[in-house]
């Protein structure tokens, strides 16, 4: 028999050189097979040349094959038994005997090793092609058969995605062999080349050196076919057309999101630990068959922490949430907020990027606590046997009028009274009155004989009174969701309450009993609750992202009764936050080879995602920035700041840094770093001498030194004021006495004579002593100016007496000051006065001839008569006293 597996079809001018893998299904044959005399028909081959119409002869080189004439391959005897995949050579030939055309023909099990099916280059039948040139043989009329061959070599083609280049890169050279005898031009088509998405690969023409021109993203797209062709410098083609397949391997560039950024779930109170509550699901862009891709679930935490912070549990591959442990009371705790996070590379919090959700978990109610036990009434039991025995101890049951179980009778153990308590509340407007049917009996059993009935009943009436209840919010808390920013006149929700009273028909209205932030407001008719302010998740009135205001509901009734509910919004974070650089000093040495970078970091307002990882830039301008200084990033919240040179002097330094966050869309804030570049010694710390050096002034103390100068000119202006104004006062003060009975050496100021140096440009000839005194000498005595000659009358100064009492001089020198000034002939500066003359001569000597003598005694008593102005000198010279 033959096994026929399917038929191949090449058509090409050059019959390609392939590797035929079959693969034989035993456990499928007996329906797969085609028995043909005794022959098991594997395949067809057939062969079409350029000339249709020429027939192709084929044979094969392994004897326990055969070719029909239609390329059929046939097994001459039972391949099912193979072990290891058979290998053989089957030839063509034309009719004419030109040309001859070889392939390999592979055969292997299905299932065996080697026999990789479905593979990267696998055809829909498990036919692996190796991608060549084609092999040719062609008969030559002289020397016979003269054997061609020609093929590329290309090697596997895997583009990581997001490279940084340089760009182009250079992916694979493809090459023909006959570039060695031919000039050959190559060039590429399909998508990515010449189709859209356009230039992304190129191929240089002449070396036949394939490139990538950007980076790739596996995201966008994850395979590339093209074709490759070898032409010659006239256009003809020299090679067949080469698939090539181009696979952009995946990185880890796409954080998991959550299809929901709260999740609502709910799981009944006092429930078993294992509980099934909720499942949240995370999808990631990544490659989901790499770790780039697998999503694992953790709880991050769990609000509030009771009765333990760890409730529940969440399925790390399955993100299905469930109880863990035993205590859920929904009268403790109604709601249950718990932030999940989802991480890729199989949860690695080193590696893996990440992203959170709420889930929201309310607990359902369901009846697990009687009301407080009420006393309402009771009832009296009397018993002749002994006391506090079972045989006198009562038994109370209530055996009609209450099916819904309001009441029960509880035994007081010292009295045995019955006493009748509410154990479920009591509702006016659906039962306003009650007959409960009692029964009471003795713990022992009546003995038997006694004509007595063993139990005794009575029947009690229960009315029910009317208060005015409070209001009731129907959820409470009542629990709303919106992003950040709402601007204010914004409609949240309606917070209206039910009033209990359904008799009687009151009125409920509405205030605000608690509002931190002052950013709500409610209509006192309808409960609706509007915003007056924009919300802000970064607010300090933010409790884990949940903002809480409580509100009243009042009714009209007698007495008023007033209900009380809580309204959580839950603030879902946006990114309205810049990051800010930290920290915004640091210290560099001079010298790249000295010292350790600078870690830097940022802070943002913002919560995750919309914080880090950050990323950390020199912008472009300033363009020292760039030039002296480099960054370089540590993880996804850290970098490092370095010098890019290997010196660069000390000093201070501002470097702008631009910071960018991971919201959606980024946001970017450019941040300066001021840097002290200081000499550093061996150990990378900073000198003394350039400490001194690069220290600087901040803005306070540059302000503190400009108050205490100005503090201190003002007080040395005011010490001017004062001194002048007490030499002022103390000129016009008049003397307290007479000038005559003053004893203390004083200096009199007469008059300021002259004006210093600038009077000289003046002629201060005229102030001195003429030559002649002709015209002085004929005038009478008095005071007289020696500056000029008046032409008319000239003033009268004050005559000297002629024997002058010495405390006389005083005033006669006023007297002529006084008429000095007055005088209208007086030239307009500084003249010299002549108060008395006494000729041109004296018969005295100089009074440099004068000497001491201590020859003889003088008398100097007559100094005493010259008044207390000489006293002193009388003293000191006279015989008035000594000190």
């Amino acid at each position: 028999m033959v096994w026929y597996l399917g038929t191949v079809s090449y058509v090409s001018c050059y019959m390609l050189l392939s590797t035929l893998l079959i693969l034989l299904n035993l456990a499928a044959m007996h329906s797969f097979f085609t028995y043909i005399n005794n022959f098991i028909y594997l395949l067809v081959l057939k062969f079409e040349t350029c000339q249709q119409k020429e027939e192709v002869s084929f044979e094969s080189s392994d004897p326990k094959f055969s070719i029909g004439p239609d390329g059929s391959l046939y097994a001459e005897q039972d391949v099912t038994n193979l072990t290891e995949p058979i290998q053989f050579m089957v030839t063509a030939r034309d009719s004419m005997g030109k040309y001859i055309w070889e392939t390999t023909v592979k055969l292997a099990l299905a299932g065996h090793p080697n026999a990789k099916q479905g593979g990267r280059n696998a055809g829909p039948l498990g036919i692996q092609e190796l991608i060549t040139f084609p092999r040719q043989h062609q008969r030559s009329s002289s020397n016979g058969l003269r054997r061609q061959k020609r093929d590329w070599v290309i090697p596997p083609i895997n583009v990581p995605e997001n490279s940084r280049g340089p760009f182009p890169q250079v992916l694979v050279r493809i090459q023909s062999d006959q570039d060695k005898e031919i000039e050959i031009r190559y060039s590429i088509t399909g998508a990515g080349a010449d189709q859209p998405p356009n230039d992304i690969y190129i191929i240089d023409p002449v070396t036949g050196k394939m490139s990538v021109t950007k980076p790739l993203d596996r995201e966008e797209r994850a395979s590339y076919h093209l074709r490759a062709h070898a032409v010659d410098i006239n256009g003809n083609q020299m090679e067949p057309p080469i698939d090539l397949y181009i696979y952009v391997i995946d990185m880890n560039d796409n954080r998991p999101e959550f299809k929901n950024q709260v999740y609502n779930g709910s799981v009944a109170e006092v429930s078993k630990p294992g509980t099934s509550v909720m499942q949240v699901t995370a999808f990631d862009a990544d490659d989901s068959t790499t770790a780039n891709g697998l999503v694992h679930y953790r709880i991050l935490s769990q609000t509030p922490h009771i009765p333990i912070p760890n409730m529940f549990t969440i399925n790390g591959a399955t993100g299905e949430i469930s109880t863990i442990a035993s205590g859920i009371d929904r009268e403790k705790v109604s709601q249950y907020a718990i932030i999940v996070q989802a991480t890729d590379m199989e949860g690695s919090l080193n590696f893996g990027l990440s992203n959170t959700a709420t889930a929201l978990i309310s607990i359902t109610d369901i009846n697990d606590n009687p009301p407080d036990v009420i006393l309402f009434c009771g009832f009296t039991f009397r018993d002749k046997d002994q006391p506090h025995t079972p045989n006198w101890n009562a038994v109370y049951r209530i055996t009609g009028g209450d099916q819904m179980g309001h009441f029960a009778i509880r035994t007081d153990e010292i009295t045995n009274d019955g006493r009748v308590v509410v154990v479920k509340p009591i509702d006016y407007e659906r039962n306003n009155a009650f007959t409960l049917m009692v029964v009471v009996s003795n713990q022992a059993h009546l003995a038997s004989g006694i004509p007595s009935s063993p139990s005794s009943s009575a029947a009690v009436a229960i009315t029910v009174l009317d208060i005015n209840e409070a209001p009731v919010f129907p959820s409470n808390p009542k629990i709303i969701r919106f992003e950040e920013g709402v601007p204010a006149d914004t409609t949240l929700a309606t917070f209206a309450a039910l009033d209990p009273d359904r008799f009687i028909q009151q009125t409920i209205r509405y205030s605000k009993l608690t509002d931190p932030a002052n950013w709500l407001k409610i209509n006192r008719t309808n409960g609706r609750i509007t915003t007056t302010a924009v919300l802000d998740r970064e607010s300090p009135y933010m409790k884990k992202n949940v903002y809480e205001a409580t509100f009243l509901a009042v009714d009209n009734g007698s007495p008023p009764a007033t209900g009380t509910g809580t309204l959580q919004i839950y603030l879902i974070d946006v990114n309205d936050n810049v990051p800010v650089l930290v920290p915004q000093e640091a210290l560099v040495c001079e010298r790249s080879r000295h010292g350790y970078p600078v870690n830097i970091t940022a802070s943002d307002l913002d919560s995750e995602p919309n914080a880090g990882p950050y990323v950390f830039e020199l912008p472009s301008y300033p363009s020292s920035a760039r030039r002296n200084w480099t960054i370089s990033r540590l993880n996804g919240n850290y970098a490092q700041l370095k010098l890019r040179i290997p010196y660069l002097e000390a000093g201070m330094y501002r470097v702008p840094i631009l910071v960018s966050d991971s919201g959606n869309p980024p946001l970017s804030n450019t941040s300066v770093l001021k840097v002290k570049v200081c000499p550093c010694d061996e150990n990378g710390d900073c000198t003394v001498i350039g400490a001194v050096t690069v220290a600087g002034l901040g803005t306070g103390a540059i302000i503190t030194i400009l108050i205490c100068i100005i503090i201190l000119l003002s007080m040395v202006l005011f010490f001017v004021v004062w001194v002048k104004r007490r030499e002022k006062e103390r000129q016009t003060k008049p003397l307290l006495i007479d000038p005559e009975d003053d004893v203390r050496d004083n200096i009199l100021k007469y008059d300021e004579e002259g004006g210093g140096e600038e009077d000289q440009d003046y002629d201060l000839s005229q102030l001195q002593q003429p030559e002649s005194l002709d015209h002085i000498m004929s005038k009478p005595a008095g005071v007289r100016r020696v500056d000029e000659r008046p032409v008319i009358l000239e003033s009268q100064y004050p005559v000297r007496p002629t024997v002058p009492h010495p405390g006389d001089i005083g005033e006669f020198i006023i007297d002529g000051l006084r008429a000095a000034d007055n005088d209208p002939t007086a030239p307009p500066y500084d003249s010299l006065l002549v108060f008395d003359y006494e000729g041109s001569g004296s018969t005295a000597g100089s009074v440099s001839s004068l000497g001491s003598s201590s020859s003889g005694e003088q008398d100097y008593d007559y100094l005493n008569d010259w008044g207390p102005r000489f006293k002193k000198l009388a003293d000191l010279y006279g015989g008035g006293g000594e000190d």
